[in-house]
């Protein structure tokens, strides 16, 4: 299967789960236009669905503005105009139906 780049921009997705019937395996362009960028490992996402899933609860965090993830690595680059507590990004990716890994140090 060949790697298909997808940026999500919103989500209208209310489930937190993967149905794992897309089939997709996206990779989004890294966040950019934003103070902060953090890098996280999350486990779990398989496809589209998983995307849209992670990117509306991140989004939901205060001074989120751009949210781009790497279905191939399992990364999740999150742009924001503050720092983030990594206690409310594992929140957001547990809410999502996720799990969060960690911090990606530069």
């Amino acid at each position: 299967m060949s790697e298909t780049a997808v940026t999500i921009e919103s989500a209208a997705t209310e489930s937190s789960s993967c149905c794992g019937s897309c089939g997709t395996n996206a990779a989004a362009a890294p966040a950019a236009d934003s103070a902060q960028t953090s890098v996280f490992q999350v486990k779990g996402m398989t496809c589209g669905h998983c995307v849209s899933s992670v990117t509306t609860e991140l989004k939901k965090l205060d001074g989120v503005n751009d949210v781009a993830v790497d279905l191939a690595t399992g990364q999740v680059t999150v742009g924001s105009t503050q720092a983030l507590a990594d206690s409310d990004v594992a929140a957001a990716i547990d809410e999502a139906g996720y799990d969060l890994i960690g911090r990606i140090e530069a």
